[in-house]
């Protein structure tokens, strides 16, 4: 039985997988954010494994005291995490800055992860770490030197794109640093949720016709969690099934380090 921490696992793809991990026989951890969303998803799972309640916590990624407090929880409760999957995450309709000093969309698709990822890191020995990243990588660029963001340039796709691509470019990186720690990212499909800035974006993502449902996405998030590491490259973003080719800006290897380097000096101020 394989220890699997899901974070955005109240909802959408975290959720379906997680459900899926359970009916396996795997040790689900789940993390989420909204307190109702989560005693829903416990229900749930709960189900899936045939009536054993899962462990969970409830966290903010836009706090990373939050996040640091998760990681304390975790190291004292689990002697091993076999997966982390980093998979929560979003996108924010106007620019916010969070109570750290970053802009919310980077803090809680990269930094958060980033940070929850480093302080586990050690427990995560001979582990895997699987990022839910995003075809919409396309859409930004990260930039390493300003975390807090503008408010005069704010789009929202773009600092979803950007944090989309820091998820691969960490996996990428992770895999470099951390050769005894097995990442990959992935991108989950166009998935029908209730994800999303603005009423449109919402009402798209949970009724346009050709979405990938969360037990599907959830499936391939399943796959890389347990399928032999021989069968996939460390360091790789894959969609589908198939190991692909990020855009230039996410496969830099340069960017990826000043990134790193960028976060770590991000989450110890």
């Amino acid at each position: 039985m394989a220890t699997i921490v899901v974070t955005g696992g109240s909802s959408g793809v975290g959720l379906a997988a997680a459900k899926q991990f359970a009916a396996r026989g795997d040790e689900v951890v789940l993390v989420g954010r909204d307190p109702r969303r989560l005693a829903d998803a416990v229900a749930q799972v709960r189900a899936a494994a045939g009536g054993t309640e899962p462990p969970h916590f409830r966290a903010d990624f836009e706090r990373l005291d939050e996040v640091r407090a998760l990681a304390g929880d975790l190291l004292a409760g689990f002697p091993t995490i076999d997966v982390l999957a980093n998979n929560a995450g979003g996108m924010v309709n106007e620019f916010r800055r969070t109570v750290d000093g970053f802009e919310a969309t980077f803090q809680g698709n990269h930094l958060a992860p980033f940070l929850l990822t480093s302080l586990l890191r050690e427990r995560l020995r001979g582990g895997r770490v699987v990022n839910t990243a995003s075809r919409a990588h396309m859409r930004g660029r990260p930039d390493p030197d300003r975390p807090a963001g503008d408010p005069e340039s704010y789009n929202p796709w773009q600092a979803y794109g950007a944090g989309k691509s820091a998820n691969i470019l960490f996996a990428a990186e992770a895999a470099r640093r951390w050769p005894d720690v097995f990442s990959v990212s992935f991108h989950p499909g166009v998935v029908r949720t209730n994800f999303g800035a603005g009423r449109t974006v919402r009402l798209f993502y949970r009724y346009a016709p050709f979405l990938v449902t969360p037990e599907k996405a959830g499936e391939l998030l399943v796959w890389l969690a347990t399928v032999p590491e021989t069968e996939l490259v460390n360091g790789g973003y894959y969609v589908g099934h198939t190991l692909t080719r990020p855009a230039a800006h996410a496969r830099d290897a340069a960017l990826a380090g000043r990134l790193w380097e960028a976060g770590t000096e991000a989450v110890n101020k």
